[in-house]
């Protein structure tokens, strides 16, 4: 892209109060902590480039610093009317992370693929995303498929609680859960296919789970205790089983 070019983009994006105020939040932290922070970004819609799940009034930003416990504490304000999200993260934790398969993974990823850098000089936020695609691109089936059976015993359980709830007449607390439920599934669902979602209400969208009732997120769970065992452990096991891992 030509100086032109570049100018325009500038342009465009400093039109969005979203990238106004995040320029703001990043200059004034590297004015006030300029030997901790490593590299500022931003990440979810603003970073995808629309508000796409997190409205127009919304900023994810990322201070990645270079030990953990420098820098500003996390925190969430709104600032002229626009919601700020800050991490504050020790790089090397935050790489750290990357390189780990979680339950959460399909919630998590996003964050560290999809980022827009504000500030990176050394090019760190490169560093995140190659570590972690390196490290999918290592992972085996099983580590998946471990991590998509500890989501679903969540989900289960939510499930459960939301059934209860319900026949109590609990019913705001049974839709709470009925709601953790449907998200659980929606994980379980991305870690056996290897998708990341946006965020949750991608995740539950994306799924086909964002208005399913009980009765259809209990078909869901029950078809992936039936995919969890047929890739090589039930859901169901004895005490031994709890006690050995």
């Amino acid at each position: 892209m030509d100086a032109s070019g570049a100018e325009l983009e500038t342009d465009r994006y400093l039109d969005d109060p979203r990238w106004r105020v995040a320029e703001r939040v990043s200059e004034a932290a590297l004015r006030r902590f300029p030997a901790d922070i490593l590299a500022v970004a931003v990440h979810g819609p603003l970073a995808h480039g629309d508000d796409d799940g997190g409205g127009d009034g919304e900023v994810g930003l990322l201070l990645a610093t270079y030990r953990p416990g420098s820098g500003p504490a996390p925190a969430t304000r709104r600032v002229d009317g626009v919601l700020v999200d800050l991490t504050v993260a020790g790089a090397d934790d935050y790489l750290r992370q990357a390189r780990t398969i979680t339950p959460l993974w399909p919630l998590t990823a996003d964050r560290y693929v999809t980022t827009r850098a504000l500030r990176d000089p050394t090019g760190w936020l490169r560093t995140l995303r190659d570590e972690h695609l390196a490290r999918l691109a290592r992972a085996r089936p099983a580590e998946f498929t471990a991590a998509a059976r500890q989501a679903w015993y969540r989900g289960s359980a939510a499930h459960a609680r939301a059934l209860r709830l319900a026949e109590w007449y609990e019913t705001d607390q049974a839709l709470l859960m009925l709601g953790e439920a449907r998200l659980a599934a929606a994980t379980v669902q991305g870690l056996f296919s290897r998708t990341y979602f946006r965020d949750p209400g991608d995740a539950v969208r994306r799924t086909g789970l964002a208005a399913a009732d009980m009765t259809e997120v209990g078909t869901v769970l029950a078809k992936q205790a039936e995919e969890l065992s047929a890739r090589g452990r039930p859901v169901d096991g004895t005490v031994d089983d709890l006690l050995t891992g």
